[in-house]
């Protein structure tokens, strides 16, 4: 499509003087051609001539790739077979190269994601969080920006008081503690506070004392030693859990290394009139700007999340001094980061403007009502993988542990960001359906394949493409595209759209046209390379390894 979309751009600057950049796209199914574009119909009101004969004029001088008019203005190319051989060609010798896309070279790009808070389980939230952060991590990387990954956690703060409330009750010494044990007493912390008014004001004042012992690097006394255990099992239940579904961070942000930054930068900017005082605490009135308000400093003067989401944008840029910062975050912190941000945007424009905030929905199994953390009825992450493996132990006497991930990734991945999800089980599995694990077993068995090619004997005879041949070409070549509007929108799903429709284009070919062994077999091996090339680079962009075997 690019040789056409060039074509076309050089014959318009030819015959009209204008630079333009066509849209070229794959002809619909109904339409004997192989690419087609409307660009005829969007000059028409510039040049003050009906779309026909503005197609029929581009047609006439399009030289190599055969176009036709159609009402009414459509551009329809027909391409010979040798200009889809050479495509073929050029991406089996010089993959990388045919594919490549620069937008973000050499930029800074801060990627925040997953945010789980100590003295909390990680729950299917954070797993889905932490799958997609990692895969639009990995397309800025291959858009060529340098980018951190970055993860930013409540180690101090009201959960944390609640939970050492409980603690303090259920268990007689820090050494005892269990990451189990700490999810538990933050869900019973959480209803003393709610239910309590003794407790409300004691976890207020433990709330106070724990900002004391981490601020001041305090061990002695039961308090610290809860809290500096607590926080060390969470730390390691963090990454024992990230290295199991293969994601990485370059930069843990903890919440108590940016509230003092976040307090006084909030504090200077109430005395310049941005944060107001209201009944004893800092507040910004988002009523101004058709929001709400929200408390950055509460009465106790202790900085509240906001207020240390402040400090973090602004840690992050003397760390990093990015050119973009993307922060994901379910769509619950949607007007949340709005009253933030735009606190913000009254002294530091400039930060605002690189930032951009993606919210996901809820993950859900079929049928499951609404999970809350606070209320312990939550799906933990341990446990979707574990269902995923059972679901497969149902089918397969060995379980690989690449296809149980590939299997949670891309049926997270394959929904477009925003909205809710089910998560089905069984579905993700599916060995026919759209689901991760029949794309690792369409991509193994384009390996066998190769494996039987020889590459260094010369095809005999001429050769033609056939409709299924045509057909994978045309699917194949769109994968640069596919990219560039991944990257643009920041949209992993249409990576999976992309080449969950490709694969069941490959297994028409396969099914329908003799590959090792036939007198074609070098070039047809091509296209079984190249289709190859591209599962193994858009699963590799999903965080997803492909098997030596299924």
């Amino acid at each position: 499509m690019e040789n056409v979309k060039n074509s076309l751009k050089k014959t318009i600057k030819e015959l009209f003087d204008l630079d333009v950049d066509p849209e070229v796209s794959v002809a619909p199914a109904n339409v004997q051609a192989d690419f087609s574009s409307n660009v005829a119909m969007q000059m028409a009101r510039d040049l003050h001539k009906s779309p026909i004969e503005i197609a029929k004029q581009i047609a006439e001088r399009m030289g190599e790739f055969k176009a036709e008019v159609a009402m009414p203005g459509f551009l329809n190319f027909i391409s010979p077979d040798e200009y889809f051989l050479n495509i073929v060609s050029e991406y089996g010798n010089d993959f990388d190269k045919k594919i490549s896309y620069d937008k973000y070279l050499d930029q800074s790009v801060v990627c925040e994601y997953s945010d789980p808070n100590p003295f909390k389980v990680l729950h299917v939230g954070h797993l889905y969080t932490s799958v997609v952060g990692d895969s639009i991590s990995r397309l800025y990387e291959y858009a060529g920006a340098k980018v951190t990954r970055a993860n930013f956690g409540g180690d101090v703060g009201l959960h944390v008081a609640k939970t050492i409330y409980a603690i303090l009750n259920i268990v007689d010494h820090a050494a005892d503690l269990t990451i189990e044990e700490i999810a538990k007493a933050y869900v019973e912390g959480t209803k003393a506070y709610e239910e309590d008014a003794e407790a409300k004001k004691e976890i207020t004042r433990l709330n106070k004392e724990i900002y004391r012992i981490n601020k001041e690097k305090i061990h002695e006394g039961e308090v610290a030693e809860i809290y500096w255990r607590g926080r060390e099992l969470s730390y390691q239940y963090f990454d024992d859990f990230y290295a199991k579904i293969g994601v990485k961070f370059d930069k843990y942000y903890p919440e108590s290394e940016v509230a003092d930054l976040g307090l006084s930068k909030v504090k200077e900017q109430l005395d310049a009139g941005v944060y107001e005082m209201s009944d004893g605490a800092v507040v910004f009135e988002g009523e101004k700007f058709g929001l709400h308000t929200r408390v950055f400093i509460n009465k106790e003067g202790v900085p509240t999340y906001e207020a240390k989401d402040v400090g973090l944008i602004f840690t992050k840029w003397a760390d990093y001094n990015f050119d973009k910062s993307i922060v994901i975050t379910g769509n619950e912190q949607l007007d949340y980061m709005k009253v933030v941000l735009k606190s913000i945007e009254q002294y530091a424009p400039e930060l605002v403007e690189r930032t951009t905030h993606l919210t996901h929905g809820m993950v859900r199994l079929p049928g499951n009502e609404k999970m809350s953390s606070r209320k312990g009825n939550f799906l933990k992450a341990v446990d979707v993988l574990e269902m995923i493996s059972n679901n497969l132990a149902e089918t397969k006497d060995k379980v690989d542990e690449r296809v149980v991930l590939a299997a949670t990734k891309y049926s997270f991945l394959k929904n477009k960001l925003g909205g809710d999800i089910i998560f089905d089980p069984k579905e993700s599995v599916s060995m026919s359906g759209n689901s991760g694990v029949y794309l690792l077993y369409s991509a193994v068995r384009a390996k066998k394949i190769l494996s039987k090619i020889d590459f260094s004997k010369e095809d005999s005879g001429e050769f033609s493409l056939g409709n299924y041949e045509k057909e994978l070409v045309k699917k194949l070549i769109q994968y640069k595209d596919v990219l560039v509007e991944a990257v643009e929108g920041i949209s992993p799903h249409l990576i999976c759209n992309y080449i969950y429709n490709l694969s069941q284009e490959f297994s028409r070919f396969y099914e329908n046209v003799k590959v090792a062994g036939s007198e074609h077999e070098k070039t047809l091996g091509t296209f079984v390379k190249v289709y190859y090339k591209i599962m193994e680079h858009a699963l590799g962009l999903l965080g997803i390894e492909i098997p030596e075997e299924m």
